[in-house]
């Protein structure tokens, strides 16, 4: 699923770039000559340039940050700064990473700073024109709150946007596929002035998704970011909002569209994979750890939500892809559900151009027609396997009795009494809209709904236990979301992973370490995600020292803890209401002790001094570089929620490891999960 940065349909992608080279072999031929000659790859594996090619660029670069020194800190909009520190961001990363992946990465980064100076000398004289051009795409910029980093996305305005000042406009989020070469700089110069495509009448977001990850992780929280940047400086009407791509922008949109349905009005992906294993053709079931977790991002498990979205999937009659669009169609089907499939007649990983037309014409008319304002139809399908993905539209799934199973909930507001009915499957905790009702029958129980729990809260929140529904009442309602009991919920579900999906930080130790080996080993961890995180999700890791961690940085990010008791105060603070116990010969989860000169814990924890967000212990993202050069189908978390690592030194430098063990917490946040194979099983 190779496809180039390439916002604007028809998509083309590399498999069609070969035989194009195919059909011209001499001049082929002749490029890979002449490029082999220089010493530039003929793929886009990146070469470190040479001090002499490198020199221009890195004065260029100085040139700019000087002059973004030279802004004045006030009077500006912050945003036009940052967007202008991101040109300056884009450079900075490649010459970091030796992103030079072909001949013209030098010029484009050229161009970048060129371009970089002279929103700078535009912002120093008080204007921001890029802000507000019409018919032509706009680099735009905004911080992350995952890490505070600076992230690229593309605007385009239509022409007569701004022309009828009081108008909310549509949006099309456009999702690119996976290119090679992308980077900030390559990103940056190819989009960046680029005319708006013919009769665009929608405000265009196209996103870089921190570069290649099928918009997982914090790939997926840079849609939500980059969004509501969108939303932040342009009039933009809520319930007209189109998602779509193709490729690996296919698969992104498969995500994200069947995980948050109530957010768009309609979903195009296109020839984008569905499931990791009909994707991968893998007969052998990985480990139940990880088997588990693909339940977090296997769209097919979610096709239940077509329901909820209108959604028009493409493939090339010819395309191994279009497998994806045939398996999420039968699977809708034998619920009930309608997706609209479109197959490119004679076509191979590309879109037909007639289906193109089709294809479009479906987003547009739903696009025309909105979401139906609130509360819509009444009636909702919905279907989550982890809290992470719990909300639509009136509805939110709040706890689930087992992690990692459907949880359903079928709901409609009967036409003559006027009742909300909900049917539900694995639901433990949910809330409702209070205004959608006078009163609710959840699977049998009548209960109040309007006037439940005091009446002063949007939301009410109801239990099950004891073979019935009950209502939350006020004060536990508002206690709810504090999480003061420890249970799995939005954003508070694990695994691993997803503590790095919103703002975290990385804790470093100051003490002396209890087991050398052990300090070496997370060390060697702390700085390989450090790597990773900057390569892979573009942003520098935030890090700061135990002693400098206080209640408000607990309150606000999730803590990253890195070393032993002895080691990091933050970790022997926390240690006696965490799931390990740990002396200085050997720590004990899970009934069994470890000698920490050997074996590592990793996990994932509610911060008990700040139970809304996390702790994790010596991890970082559990994939790794091999993945991320893999398909995208393998960024999947590979040690649930907490687990055990056997690791040993390499006469090369680094540690072989192994998983001693890993597994899941329950809904409770302890172990057993009941997830894990029994004996025999």
């Amino acid at each position: 699923m190779k496809n180039p940065v390439c916002p604007y349909p028809p998509t083309d992608n590399g498999k069609l770039r070969k035989v194009r080279t195919m059909r011209l072999p001499y001049p082929s031929l002749l490029l890979a000559s002449v490029l082999a000659l220089f010493g530039w790859p003929t793929s886009t594996q990146a070469q470190a340039l040479s001090a002499e090619a490198r020199q221009p660029i890195e004065d260029g670069l100085a040139r700019l940050n000087a002059a973004i020194a030279a802004l004045p800190t006030s009077g500006n909009d912050q945003r036009a700064n940052d967007d202008v520190r991101v040109f300056a961001k884009a450079v900075e990363w490649i010459l970091r990473h030796d992103e030079f992946f072909k001949p013209d990465y030098v010029q484009r980064a050229l161009k970048v700073i060129e371009r970089g100076l002279a929103r700078a000398a535009d912002l120093a004289g008080g204007k921001a024109p890029w802000q507000t051009a019409t018919g032509t795409a706009s680099i735009l910029a905004y911080h992350s709150a995952v890490d505070e980093s600076l992230q690229p996305f593309l605007v385009t305005l239509p022409p007569e946007y701004g022309q009828e000042p009081g108008k909310r406009w549509p949006v099309h989020v456009v999702l690119h596929g996976r290119d090679g070469g992308l980077n900030e700089v390559s990103f940056i110069s190819g989009q960046d002035g680029k005319p708006a495509p013919k009769d665009l009448a929608w405000i265009q977001l196209d996103l870089f998704g921190r570069t290649n990850n099928a918009y997982r992780w914090s790939g997926e929280t840079d849609v939500f970011e980059g969004l509501a940047a969108v939303k932040q400086r342009y009039r933009v009407d809520d319930l007209r909002v189109v998602l779509r791509g193709f490729s690996m922008g296919g698969a992104g949109a498969w995500h994200l569209g069947v995980h948050h349905p109530s957010q768009w009005c309609s979903v195009g992906p296109g020839a984008g994979f569905v499931d990791f294993y009909h994707y991968q053709k893998r007969d052998q079931r990985l480990p139940f750890y990880q088997h588990e977790a693909l339940h977090i991002y296997d769209a097919l498990d979610y096709a239940l939500n077509a329901a909820d979205v209108p959604i028009c999937t493409y493939g090339g009659e010819k395309d191994p892809q279009l497998a994806a669009s045939t398996l999420m169609h039968d699977a809708a089907e034998k619920l009930g559900v309608s997706i609209k499939v479109l197959v490119g007649p004679g076509m191979g990983h590309k879109f037909h151009p007639d289906s193109f037309q089709e294809y479009m014409a479906f987003l547009l008319e739903h696009q025309r027609q909105g979401r139906e304002p609130y509360p819509g139809s009444g009636k909702l399908r919905f279907v989550t396997w982890t809290p992470k993905y719990n909300r639509c539209d009136w509805l939110a799934i709040e706890e689930l009795i087992e992690q990692y199973r459907p949880a359903r909930v079928e709901a409609a507001i009967d036409e003559k009494t006027g009742m909300l009915k909900l049917k539900t499957e694995n639901v433990a905790v949910l809330q409702l809209a209070r205004d959608l009702a006078e009163q609710v029958d959840i699977d049998g129980s009548v209960l109040e709904l309007s006037n439940a729990a005091e009446g002063l809260l949007p939301g009410v929140y109801y239990e099950s236990f004891d073979n019935a529904w009950h209502t939350i009442g006020y004060q536990s309602s508002l206690n709810f979301p504090k999480n003061l009991d420890l249970r799995k919920r939005h954003d508070l579900q694990g695994p691993i992973d997803d503590a790095f999906m919103g703002p975290f930080v990385c804790v470093r130790g100051t003490g002396a370490a209890w087991s050398p080996a052990h300090a070496a080993y997370t060390d060697w961890v702390w700085q390989r995600f450090a790597a990773e995180f900057d390569k892979w999700f573009r942003g520098r890791v935030p890090i700061v020292n135990d002693s400098d961690v206080t209640p408000e940085l607990m309150e606000s990010k999730s803590l990253i803890l890195f070393g032993d008791p002895g080691s990091n105060s933050v970790l022997a603070q926390l240690l006696p209401r965490l799931p390990l116990k740990w002396t200085r010969d050997s720590f004990t989860i899970n009934d069994r002790a470890y000698d920490p000169a050997h074996y590592a814990a990793a996990l994932i924890y509610p911060n008990p001094q700040a139970p809304r967000r996390y702790v994790v212990l010596n991890s970082g993202h559990t994939f790794h570089e091999a993945d991320f050069k893999n398909s995208n189908a393998w960024l999947f978390p590979r040690l649930g929620d907490v687990a055990v690592q056997k690791f040993e030194p390499l006469a090369a430098g680094g540690y072989q490891e192994t998983t001693e063990w890993a597994d899941f917490f329950n809904n409770s946040w302890r172990l057993p999960s009941g997830l894990a194979p029994r004996p025999g099983q």
